[in-house]
């Protein structure tokens, strides 16, 4: 029987649904795969992005409103880090006509608004759109972040969610370190150029001090 299988590809398509409805959820990720693809499933964005952390799908299909992280804000971090993994945002909250401007989607369906047909031709659509990637893996980033006021503590963003948070490190390495990001978990490896922390100091020491 034929799928929605690309023929040229010898593996399932990977698609990750994300809803914090488990209702819908499921019920989404049964027709997805009715259409001959591989599911994940995530309860909300963080939950999303650990396992775009294990494998990156091909396609993301994510409801909006959601605790903790939203998909809006899901959906942006993927379009920003992950611009070649189609996108398709399914909300009972917006129609089109009043949905955000700033939604980073290839598609929108409203819930309730569209037939199993309609979205099978949809995915076919983006998915035929995108590169074809079966081995593409994620690159182990290794970002360079400095103290922001004092050596006592450091201002990192995490590459996974795209939050800052502020650990305690006044240690200058010439080894990558590693600290767990307070938003969504995940493993930020950092490391503290000696070279910039000398400049910052000349220039705070620049500084004239307020008399009270």
């Amino acid at each position: 029987m034929a799928t929605d299988l690309d023929s040229s590809r010898n593996f399932k398509c990977r698609v990750l649904v994300v809803d914090d409805d488990p209702l819908v959820l499921e019920t989404t990720a049964a027709i997805v795969r009715s259409f001959g693809y591989s599911v994940r499933t995530a309860e909300d964005g963080f939950v999303a992005l650990k396992i775009l952390r294990e494998v990156l799908p091909d396609m993301i299909i994510s409801d909006l409103r959601m605790p903790g992280m939203s998909g809006f804000e899901l959906l942006s971090i993927v379009r920003r880090r992950f611009p070649h993994i189609p996108t398709i945002a399914i909300s009972g909250e917006y129609i089109l006509a009043t949905m955000p401007l700033g939604l980073l989607v290839d598609d929108f369906f409203q819930k309730g608004g569209y037939t199993p047909q309609q979205l099978r031709d949809k995915m076919k659509e983006v998915i035929a759109e995108s590169p074809i990637r079966p081995h593409l893996g994620k690159q182990d980033i290794c970002p360079l972040w400095i103290p922001r006021v004092d050596a006592n503590y450091l201002v990192v963003t995490c590459a996974e969610c795209l939050r800052s948070s502020s650990i305690a490190d006044s240690t200058v390495s010439e080894e990558v370190q590693e600290a767990d990001c307070l938003a969504c978990g995940a493993p930020i490896r950092y490391l503290v150029d000696s070279s910039i922390l000398k400049v910052l100091e000349h220039k705070r020491s620049l500084v004239p001090t307020l008399e009270p």
